[in-house]
């Protein structure tokens, strides 16, 4: 299957749906077309049941699926990307907007449009200033177990719904339980029923008709038989009047003290929603062979979310599910986007009355069912597996989520990530390199019986940055050593592996010369890399090493000079390259 290339030269680079156009052709349309109508029929039921996740009105769901994907189809540079409401965001977007509402539904809409305005200015200020890389900060180990704590209080916030309990509202999961536990008896044994069908039909309709519309075809089936049977008449709580027409684009008329309490929040908001958008336009673009341009999709996903506020909206992002429908379906540019988006506002136009009888109960299925797949057990497995401190971050982030909040939950994954990446760093691996006797081959000097290394020496590789954290664990590394190891002449630190070095990296280099010379040891450097040597040199330490003759090109250069007899094979001359080198740990 081909895919259009984006021209991005001229007036593309600052609108990306130009450098679409330029290529565009009949066969692309049909395939956009057919992409556009699939997930439009998808969007529909989903962005109303988002919009009830968020605490909104059920048509605002359709108002974040219009003007917001315009806005991306023309300043995005994912052909496959589908924008729009999205559960993580949704929950995020009520858990900060009831406390601040108090109950009154005029106000929660104008913070919901604050909110996505927010948010969408955070990040297109991001995206100009090319700040895309700060979301590096937020690693896969957060992301996974926020995402699956996340799921997890969803699906159990939709449990009133479900059950038709009259409970009372809760944004974390130990108050979501108490809410429906002290509300049991109030269950609803009609809605129920509903419930267990609609999920029943969507989980079935997914995994033996994947091509068909599930949500679709749920809520068209249960809605005719709410009608039929009177639904609304028998205690089952339907959605009524849904006002129809697109509103016009306004400001929220709120105060400074809004903007405040709203801030963090939407910084939130900002990162989660660009992460989820960045990751799955990244995978498809790779399956495509397109290329997408993080700071460019900041841009277009601000802008999008600032449509939504003005729009009478909440925040929207690149739904995982969605851009995979939309991607399996044809979609080759985000022409696709802009079809999604006309076929949402004819339903807004003119189908809105037939959703009178819709049961809330299946729009809180389609939540339920939708989210489930985001608690990645496996994902949380591998990572412990893979390092234990990766496992305890997903694994902190996911019980603070879990017990307090989203917003808790995602500040402490990301500082406790932060948190452990120093203390990694702060303990440097370390290695001493040694030979096999009549070989050339270095091997670890702890591992293999009967190796032997020339009591004089020692060659010593550091792995990763020499900064201020971990500077003096290297020193006191250097300098017990030299106790130790009694007739030691000269260490050779092997700088290959030293990515970095700041000014207290090159003090304590001048430092251990000094203190390693005292004890009669002589401190040499080889491998040392471009960058590191520029600033050893405009911190003065470069130059007296170099007279000294203690600086090399290689660890065989530096071994020569150290006092090893030529014929040796680790003193061999400068000119030949250093033999390979196998780690061990010091």
């Amino acid at each position: 299957m081909s895919y259009v290339q984006q021209d991005r030269s001229g007036i593309a680079r600052a609108v990306p749906l130009f450098g679409w156009l330029r290529n565009y052709n009949r066969e692309t349309l049909r395939h956009d077309l057919i992409a556009g109508l699939t997930v439009a029929v998808m969007l529909v039921p989903q962005s109303m049941a988002y919009a009830t996740l968020a605490g909104m009105p059920p048509v605002t769901g359709l108002y974040a699926s219009i003007v917001p994907l315009l806005v991306y189809a023309l300043l995005g540079t994912s052909g496959a990307l589908a924008v729009g409401p999205v559960a993580i965001t949704a929950l995020m977007s009520s858990a900060a907007l009831a406390p601040l509402a108090d109950g009154d539904p005029g106000r929660y809409a104008a913070l919901a449009g604050l909110l996505a305005l927010l948010v969408g200015a955070i990040q297109a200020l991001m995206g100009v200033l090319r700040l895309g890389v700060l979301v590096n900060f937020m690693s896969h180990s957060v992301l996974s177990g926020f995402t699956s704590a996340a799921a997890i209080v969803i699906a159990a916030s939709q449990i009133k719904d479900l059950f038709g309990l009259n409970a009372t509202r809760a944004e974390t999961f130990p108050e979501t339980a108490a809410s429906v536990w002290e509300s049991a008896t109030t269950a609803h044994g009609l809605t129920i029923l509903i419930s267990a069908v609609s999920v029943a039909g969507l989980v079935l309709l997914r995994r033996y008709l994947p091509k068909l519309p599930g949500a679709l075809l749920v809520v068209a089936g249960v809605t005719t038989v709410s009608a039929a049977l009177s639904f609304g008449e028998r205690g089952v709580k339907i959605l009524t009047d849904i006002p129809g027409g697109i509103p016009a684009p306004a400001l929220p008329a709120l105060s400074g003290q809004d903007i405040q309490a709203l801030l963090p929040t939407a910084v939130g908001i900002a990162l989660v929603a660009y992460m989820e958008g960045i990751a799955v336009a990244k995978s498809l673009a790779a399956k495509s062979r397109q290329q997408v341009s993080a700071n460019q999709e900041l841009v277009a996903v601000g802008a999008a979310n600032i449509s939504a506020g003005l729009f009478q909206a909440f925040p929207v992002a690149g739904g995982f599910s969605r851009s995979a429908v939309n991607f399996s379906a044809g979609a080759r540019t985000p022409v696709a986007s802009v079809l999604t988006a006309a076929m949402v506002a004819l339903a807004t136009l003119a189908l809105t009355p037939a959703f009178y009888h819709l049961p809330k109960a299946v729009l809180a299925a389609i939540v339920v069912v939708a989210v489930l797949g985001l608690v990645d057990r496996k994902g949380a497995v591998t990572t412990w597996r893979a390092r234990r401190s990766d496992g305890l971050t997903l694994g902190l982030t996911f019980l603070v989520t879990l017990l307090f909040g989203v917003e808790p939950g995602l500040v402490a994954g990301v500082v406790f990530s932060l948190g452990i990446f120093v203390w990694r760093s702060s303990r440097p691996h370390t290695a001493e390199l040694g030979r096999v006797p009549g070989s050339d081959t270095y091997r670890n000097v702890d591992r293999y019986a009967g190796l032997h290394t020339d009591p004089r020496f020692a060659v010593i590789r550091l792995d990763g940055p020499l900064y201020f954290a971990n500077a003096q664990v290297l020193e006191e590394r250097l300098m017990g050593l030299a106790e130790q190891r009694e007739g030691l002449t000269a260490i050779v630190l092997d700088a290959s592996a030293i990515s970095d070095i700041d000014a207290d990296g090159a003090h304590v280099l001048t430092e251990l010369g000094e203190h390693l010379g005292a004890r009669g040891v002589a401190l040499h450097l080889a491998t040392v890399r471009g960058p590191v040597r520029d600033l050893l040199h405009r911190a003065g330490v470069w130059q007296p090493l170099h007279e000294k003759g203690r600086v090399h090109r290689d660890i065989a250069a530096a071994l020569a000079t150290s006092g090893l007899e030529p014929s040796s094979p680790l003193g061999r001359g400068a000119s030949e390259p250093a033999p390979p080198v196998l780690e061990g740990v010091l």
